[in-house]
């Protein structure tokens, strides 16, 4: 009896799991954010932050390259405390040159995740919004080694429809749906 109760069990359990099946889309989210106008406006944005953190490194480095120079020249002339005081100021400000540029990049990726967090947002908030509908389990973004699957599942131009950009026949083609 127990056999029987145990057997019919597992085969609920197993029907159960069969049940619950699940649903893979995949997305393309650099091919959606490449096709959103407002990439133009964090291009324009991110090349001028740039622009700002390159002037200021030629700044820092045209002030240590005086400093230095002013240095070579007087050095001859300046008394030994004086000497000591500026070459330890010529090491600051060398330091701090270095700094700066090893900080620049950072600064730079720091900006773009920025001004990219809201275009994310949009997607993901589209890409919410269909897999609820639709009822995916689960969704890979296509460029993270994904090897095959079927267009059926590439939720990409529903997610572009969804946030209001134009896909061309040929986009479409090529996407897969």
């Amino acid at each position: 009896m127990m056999k029987k109760l145990f057997t019919i069990m597992i085969c609920l359990v197993s029907f159960s799991a069969l049940q619950a099946q699940t649903k893979v889309g995949t997305i393309n989210n650099e091919y959606i954010l490449s096709q959103m106008p407002e990439i133009k406006q964090v291009e324009k944005d991110l090349t001028a932050y740039g622009e700002e953190l390159d002037a200021s490194i030629k700044q820092k480095y045209d002030d240590y390259r005086e400093m230095l120079e002013k240095y070579n020249n007087e050095r001859e002339s300046l008394t030994k405390i004086i000497r000591l005081a500026r070459e330890k100021k010529i090491r600051t400000a060398e330091a701090d040159l270095q700094k700066l540029q090893e900080n620049s990049s950072k600064l730079l990726q720091i900006k773009q995740d920025e001004l990219l967090r809201p275009l994310y947002q949009k997607i993901a908030v589209a890409l919410e919004a269909i897999v609820k509908e639709e009822g995916f389990t689960q969704v890979f973004n296509e460029n993270q080694s994904l090897i095959y699957i079927s267009p059926e599942y590439d939720l990409t131009i529903k997610v572009m429809k969804r946030i209001g950009l134009e896909i061309s026949e040929e986009d479409q083609q090529a996407i897969g749906n």
